[in-house]
């Protein structure tokens, strides 16, 4: 389905909340909540540690019905957002309708991370429409760019202010989700291998030598060859049978790409949530998971996926 293509009647409602100030943040988040409650709906409000605390102490003493999630933490990768923080609580509550905050946006997110957010927010779209799920995404109309703003338009049908609620002009959010899968910079220095199916072991080992060499501890080190190894094995059965793995430093990371000549045509893929099987299938949602950044670019030339690792 093409996500522009949002059915009328749909069930799903996706707004936007452009905010200033705690005032304006309350004024568009409480009523959600409690609007909610009132209806004995499962009510989850995942947003920035600061935001999470004004907003549980606005609530009051219903508070303790909701679920509250320090977006900054469970959402530091984009990716892992709609499988791990929204589908996790809406799945658990399939008869009638959930509401989420959910705030993905804030001002301190770097510009390598903002081309995910943005395509994570118009990929919502894909992964609920026909559902009965309300998720409203508040953004900070002071802090953010004016970029970050305009692109709210393209991924929100509706949007909310000051002055109220109306449709987006802008809605377009599979504009977005190309518009964001650009080519990654290059990096200025970074080792290299390639390999095939019969060299994955020496990828898993060339991965955690040089993790640990650039700065990852033992368990951030793990986590990386891990997701590392899922990558490259997709590699071998689906991306032509070969591959690049590339690792290098990167303000504060550590950065590991795997590319090879297939590419991904699902916009989804990695963000549906399966079994976690350690008997295999679980491809780029696992990466999405073990990662505190995922980036991905993918067309007739070719994938790179970038998996990032906090030092």
């Amino acid at each position: 389905m093409d996500p522009d293509d949002a059915a009328a009647g749909d069930p799903f409602v996706h707004p936007a909340l452009f905010y200033k100030g705690d005032e304006e943040y309350l004024d568009g988040t409480v009523p959600f909540v409690r609007a909610g409650l009132d209806a004995a709906e499962p009510v989850a409000v995942a947003v920035p540690g600061r935001r999470l605390g004004v907003l549980r102490e606005a609530v009051g003493d219903a508070a303790g019905n909701v679920k509250w999630l320090d977006m900054s933490e469970a959402g530091r990768n984009p990716g892992r957002i709609i499988p791990g923080v929204l589908r996790a609580f809406a799945d658990r509550h399939p008869a009638g309708r959930v509401r989420i905050i959910g705030e993905p946006i804030w001002p301190g997110r770097t510009g390598t991370e903002y081309p995910a957010c943005a395509q994570h927010e118009a990929l919502i779209n894909l992964a609920f429409t026909g559902r009965e799920v309300s998720i409203l995404c508040p953004y900070d109309v002071a802090g953010l760019d004016p970029v970050v703003i305009a692109d709210a338009h393209a991924t929100h049908p509706v949007v909310i202010d000051r002055d109220g609620e109306r449709t987006s002009g802008g809605y377009a959010p599979a504009r977005v989700i190309d518009a964001y899968n650009r080519p990654l910079p290059e990096p200025s220095d970074a080792a290299r291998m390639s390999f095939d199916l019969d060299a994955l072991p020496r990828v898993r080992e060339f991965t955690c030598r040089w993790a640990r060499h650039l700065g990852l501890g033992s368990g951030p080190a793990g986590d990386l060859e891990i997701a590392v190894h899922e990558l490259a094995a997709n590699s071998c059965l689906h991306g032509g049978g070969k591959g690049t793995a590339r690792i290098w430093a990167e303000d504060g990371r550590v950065v590991c790409e795997i590319s090879d000549a297939g590419t991904i045509t699902d916009p989804l893929a990695g963000r549906r949530p399966v079994a976690m099987s350690p008997s295999g299938g679980r491809g780029i949602l696992l990466v999405n998971h073990l990662a505190d950044l995922v980036r991905m670019h993918t067309g007739p030339g070719g994938t790179a996926i970038r998996v990032y690792m906090r030092v």
